[in-house]
């Protein structure tokens, strides 16, 4: 059982799918997470496997703690270990803070902030059996700043960094390294929900320094830096990648 193995959650489409295609060119053998899209999933797990990696596809919704370790059991089953864990999936309830209910901001935390840590306790243990793994998260500018509408998601993204840095913290000394990557407006199926979408988007256009949008390669780019060997010394951060208009006032 030497061919390394990454799991990507929410890696249907999106940001997810691009990480998971790119891991499978670097080599590794892929677990596809969805909760509704299967064809999607299955379309994924088809690309991976025409790269000469296996697929294994599961369906999982990841605020759901038993969901999340049946998810694991499976990989256990099938590969017998996890190397790399994209913690990528994510949902939320787009309203302004006062028109919030209770089940909006349970839902919203659980797939967000509750997953990470769930998850990273049973990645955790495959990857002790290897000498350790690598661990990263998908956050947004919404844990930082406040964006429109955004209550419940850049709560949630703020709990994920400060776990991110606890996590870093306990698993080090089980080699495992664990960081986020944190982006601004990217052009992805998810922001098809957002209300001020299009607002969104040309303020975007508009203002980054750097000329133009954040897109789904850039997310990647650092994604795939942060699980290199290059990067072992990085623990805990959240980086932003956002062309620097987390700069601007």
């Amino acid at each position: 059982m030497t061919q390394k193995v990454a799991l990507i959650t929410g890696s249907s489409r999106g940001i997810g799918q691009a990480a998971a295609l790119r891991l499978a060119e670097s080599g590794y053998d892929i677990v596809i997470n969805y909760v509704r899209s299967k064809k999607s999933a299955l379309e994924t797990a088809g690309k991976i496997e025409a790269i000469g990696r296996k697929a294994l596809v599961v369906k999982a919704n990841v605020g759901d703690v038993e969901k999340i370790k049946e998810m694991f059991s499976r990989i256990d089953e099938e590969f017998g270990r996890l190397d790399v864990f994209v913690n990528n999936a994510a949902s939320g309830v787009l309203r302004p803070a006062m028109e919030l209910e209770e089940s909006h901001w349970d839902w919203t935390m659980n797939i967000n902030s509750k997953a990470l840590l769930f998850c990273a306790q049973e990645a955790a243990k495959l990857m002790e059996r290897n000498n350790g793994g690598k661990i990263v998260s998908i956050s947004s500018l919404g844990s930082i700043r406040y964006l429109e509408n955004y209550t419940t998601v850049g709560v949630s993204k703020a709990a994920l960094e400060a776990l991110t840095r606890y996590l870093a913290v306990e698993l080090a000394s089980k080699n495992i390294v664990v960081n986020a990557v944190s982006g601004g407006a990217v052009d992805t199926e998810a922001l098809k929900h957002f209300p001020n979408r299009e607002e969104l988007l040309a303020e975007a256009r508009r203002k980054t320094p750097a000329g133009k949008m954040v897109e789904i390669e850039d997310m990647v780019n650092c994604v795939m830096f942060l699980l290199s060997e290059e990067a072992n010394m990085i623990r805990g951060q959240t980086i932003i990648v956002d062309g620097g208009i987390s700069l601007l006032v």
